[in-house]
């Protein structure tokens, strides 16, 4: 039976099936309540996450080109605001979004190691590392502050720098570690090249701040060097 503007459906459709991008945008949520982000490639995540950025307009095509553009998920949500303007489609608004998500990635790690003892929970605190850092375009260098139980206690990027060099002062790291009250440092700090293999500046730059904390009765438990290949540990290599 008709009506204006419209017509009765029958009595056994889908009411939650809705046609064109609505009922896309229906299944996709559907799919990943059920199954996670796991059960879904890295175009249809990004569809989700552009989603709120674009509420009327099919997000595939745009999700599509970002990753053809950056290669994964991950790197799309990293990349710097510049780069994702420059793919057609990105607005402030989408790059607002995906900073939006990052900032909760970042967030959400950070609560997995902070307040907890950084070497038994060695792996979470890789993790954390990596996502803050492997795809940052300028080297930084970060300290991570723990007590004596090695809990830890404060999380602080120190310095940034350039491409390949970030100046470090061995006595500002000592000095913030006294005012923390803090037993115990994990040094971190990134290479944009992507490769994490320490170098001669590295290693010396590291013997330093040793025998600066080892002077204060502070123990420096490791040095990572976080990069988009993997991490290196001064400890594991002997460098320690």
């Amino acid at each position: 039976m008709a009506e204006a503007g419209g017509f009765f459906a029958p009595a056994n459709s889908d009411s939650k099936i809705e046609p064109g991008p609505g009922g896309h945008r229906e299944r996709l949520r559907e799919r990943f309540l059920k199954g996670g982000a796991d059960a879904m490639p890295d175009y249809e995540l990004l569809e989700l996450t552009l989603f709120a950025a674009i509420p009327r307009r099919d997000t595939k095509p745009l999700a599509k080109a970002l990753l053809a553009r950056f290669g994964s998920f991950a790197e799309v949500i990293a990349a710097p605001r510049a780069r994702l303007l420059d793919v057609k489609g990105v607005g402030e608004s989408v790059v607002a979004h995906l900073k939006i998500v990052e900032a909760a990635a970042h967030r959400l790690s950070k609560t997995k190691v902070i307040g907890r003892p950084a070497l038994s929970s060695w792996a979470a605190l890789l993790d954390y590392c990596t996502a803050a850092m492997a795809r940052e375009q300028a080297e930084a260098f970060r300290v991570l502050f723990l007590d004596r139980k090695n809990i830890l206690i404060a999380d602080e990027v120190l310095n940034r720098g350039t491409i390949d060099h970030t100046p470090v002062y061995p006595r500002e790291i000592v000095k913030r570690a006294l005012e923390l009250s803090a037993s115990a440092l994990i040094l971190v700090h990134n290479h944009p090249s992507g490769d994490p293999t320490p170098s001669r500046a590295d290693i010396e730059m590291t013997r330093e701040i040793e025998k600066a904390a080892k002077a204060l009765g502070i123990a420096v438990h490791d040095h990572l060097v976080i990069g988009r290949g993997g991490h290196a540990s001064f400890k594991s290599l002997g460098l320690l």
